[in-house]
Parts: C-alpha cells; sequence; structure tokens
C-alpha cells in the first residue's frame, strides 16, 4: 500500500509493516487509510495513519460470504464515520453489521427462518507441529451435532485450494453437513496458507504437493487421535483443486484411509502447465524452470509419480468444462486406478468449469456423492 502526491512525488510505503496482502482502501479525510486484511484464517479492519504510518486494528470477524467451504471472506464499506461489513459465525453465513466508534450493530438476521431450528457441529481450534519439521499448524475440528464424548468417531480431512487461501472457523454447508452424517472433520491452514505471513505462504515453494504439506495434514489427524476423539481405523480424506492435488499425493504415501474423493485435482504436472487456462505464468511461482527442463522436479510434484503405490478406493470428481484443472488430468488418474485395480468411481459435472458447486444443486450433488462414497467404506 503506497501514497504518493499527485505529481508522483514522495511515495510512502504504508503497510512495510504488515507481513500479510492488504486491500479494499478507503480514505479517512486526508489524515489515513482504513483497509482490510486476513490474519490466522480471520478478516479484519485495520486503520494507517498517514503521518507516522502507525497501523491499530478496528474491528475482526469480517466473512461469511463462502458458503461451501469454510474460505475467509468479507467485506466493508465505509462513510461518515461508520462502517458497514459482513460478518457471520461457525453457524450462520454473512449478516450486515455496522459499526461506529466502538459500538457494533447487527442489521439482518437473514437464515434465522432455516438455522434458528437447527443444531450445527460445534468447531473448536487447535495448534499442532507438523512432525517433519516442527512447523506450526493452525487447524479447526467440527464435531458432530449429536457428539457423545464417549465415543470415537471416523474422521474426514478436508484440504484447502490454492494451495496460497486460507480457511477459518466460518460457516460451511459442505463440512456441517459431513458432521451432521456422524463424522468429526478436520481441515487446517497447512504450509503455503496465507494470512501467517510471507515466510509460511512460500514455505511451499517449490515443493507443491510434497512430503511436507502431507506431513502437515498427517500430524493433526494424529493429535485428534491421541486427543481421543477419532477412530484411527476410520479416517477419510477429500479436497479441491489444491486440495485435491494433496488428496491423491497423500494416498500415494499412505493407505492409513479407507476412501478418498479427489475432486478437480492435478495429477501430471507436466501436462497440466501445458494444457490448462492458467497457461505458463504458474511456473516461476511454483517450479524452478521449464517442464522440458526440470522434468524429474516435475514428476516429482506429481500425484501419477505415485499412483502405483495407491490401494485406497478412489472417487474422482471434476467439472466438464473445467480449463483450470482439465478433465483430462482427473481421467488420466482414473485410467491408472482402473489400470491398478483399485476400486475407483469418475463424476463428471455436466456444465460445470472449475467451481463444480457453484449451483445448489451442484453443491448437494457434490457432497451427497463425497458422503456416499466414505459410506460406502465404513
Amino acid at each position: 500500500m503506497h501514497v504518493i502526491d499527485i505529481n508522483g512525488d514522495n511515495d510512502r510505503n504504508m503497510s512495510a509493516d504488515v507481513d500479510n496482502s492488504v486491500s479494499n482502501f478507503h480514505w479517512n479525510d486526508n489524515a489515513g487509510i482504513y483497509y482490510q486484511q486476513m490474519v490466522r484464517g480471520i478478516t479484519q479492519i485495520d486503520y494507517v495513519r498517514l503521518s507516522n504510518a502507525k497501523h491499530r486494528n478496528v474491528t475482526s470477524g469480517l466473512g461469511g460470504v463462502s458458503l461451501g467451504r469454510p474460505y475467509t471472506s468479507g467485506t466493508f464499506d465505509y462513510a461518515n464515520d461508520t462502517f458497514a461489513f459482513t460478518k457471520g459465525r461457525h453457524d450462520r453465513p454473512a449478516d450486515i453489521f455496522v459499526q461506529q466508534g466502538k459500538k457494533e450493530k447487527q442489521l439482518t438476521e437473514l437464515n434465522e427462518d432455516l438455522f434458528g431450528h437447527k443444531t450445527l457441529g460445534e468447531i473448536n481450534e487447535f495448534t499442532y507441529f507438523s512432525s517433519i519439521d516442527g512447523e506450526e499448524i493452525h487447524g479447526w475440528y467440527i464435531l458432530p451435532p449429536d457428539y457423545d464424548p464417549t465415543k470415537k468417531y471416523p474422521l474426514i480431512t478436508e484440504i484447502h485450494g490454492g494451495p496460497h487461501l486460507a480457511y477459518g472457523p466460518h460457516f460451511s454447508a459442505e463440512l456441517q453437513r459431513m458432521a451432521a452424517q456422524g463424522y468429526i472433520v478436520f481441515y487446517n491452514n497447512h504450509r503455503g496458507s496465507t494470512g501467517y505471513g510471507e515466510r509460511f505462504a512460500l514455505l511451499l515453494q517449490n515443493k507443491y504437493s510434497s512430503k511436507y504439506d502431507f506431513s502437515d495434514h498427517m500430524s493433526g489427524i494424529d493429535v485428534l487421535i491421541e486427543k481421543g476423539l477419532v477412530n484411527s481405523e476410520r479416517l477419510y480424506i477429500t479436497g479441491g483443486s489444491a486440495g485435491g492435488i494433496a488428496t491423491a499425493y497423500a494416498i500415494g504415501l499412505t493407505n492409513r484411509f479407507k476412501a478418498a474423493v479427489v475432486a478437480k485435482p492435478v495429477i501430471n504436472w507436466l501436462s497440466k502447465v501445458l494444457t490448462a487456462d492458467s497457461g505458463l505464468y504458474q511456473i516461476p511461482l511454483q517450479f524452478p524452470g521449464m517442464p522440458w527442463e526440470e522434468f524429474e522436479h516435475y514428476w516429482e510434484r506429481s500425484p501419477l509419480s505415485l499412483v502405483g503405490n495407491v490401494t485406497t478406493p478412489t472417487m474422482l470428481i471434476t467439472g466438464v468444462e473445467d480449463k483450470r484443472t482439465p478433465m483430462s488430468e482427473t481421467e488420466q488418474y482414473y485410467q491408472a486406478l482402473k489400470l491398478l485395480k483399485v476400486d475407483t468411481v469418475l463424476v463428471k459435472v455436466p456444465g460445470a468449469s472449475h467451481g463444480i458447486a457453484s449451483r445448489p444443486s451442484r453443491l448437494v450433488g457434490k457432497i451427497e456423492n463425497i458422503l456416499a462414497w466414505f459410506d460406502k467404506y465404513q
């Protein structure tokens, strides 16, 4: 966030002390700028004073506009000393709030007719250390609505996309539906996630996917087993896009999962970067060179390189019109699993691009296919 005089002089970096991405700038007369950033899974509004570049927090907890999965989200506007912003809870999508000074007021109750008579799963936050190198990882788990502490539950691990995105303690139709089916649902902000500073976000540079993010997930699973919450013989895994890549990579490294659902994945990086709509811009961000120059590196990052190890029953889900992770990626994995005689099924979503849950019917279809697959392997 830079401020310069109207003639182009006096360039000042106002966010030099902020180790996250900043956006959505609003002037406060000529005294300072309000902006938003995401910190540890939650979006907040901050303020920087122009005279001394000092920052302070205004409010936190924005979000609730990502309905399917618990991605960080939210936005705000500002005028006449009043903030208007979106804010949700773990059991509600976004409502509109306003704040003047320190006084906050909720203006809408948009979903009480749907959720007011329902009990949703409780979200619990925890941190743990990745076994591969001791890196601290931030995660959450959702308990079934009728949770009984005397029982051990099956566990679904759900991995976010990106990988430079983040989850938080927010409403998620998909994950709450999983919890309602009787699963504990675990999700985390593994290395590469945003909102934890530049160093953490770049820990997956040239390591996506790898044994490093794999360890971030498995270490969290082991912590939940040690807590006595989870039946270690009933583990399941799923994720979409980058989460689909990580899921396919994980089942190539372990047979601990009873079943997996791989959604819209990259399976072969050598083919993906030369066929997808992302073109070649992804290469300098994730790879040390071109695919014909760094063949072994691309192959090591590809779940297809590990497919010979896979024994986990695997469902694949991808949109027919997906150009970001083309159907040809999914079909390569499906064919390979068939040749290996691994139990597998391919779900093609007609008319869908990369956002396979972009319509309510597709969202329902996605989650019900996942649950049916996992229920089959109880």
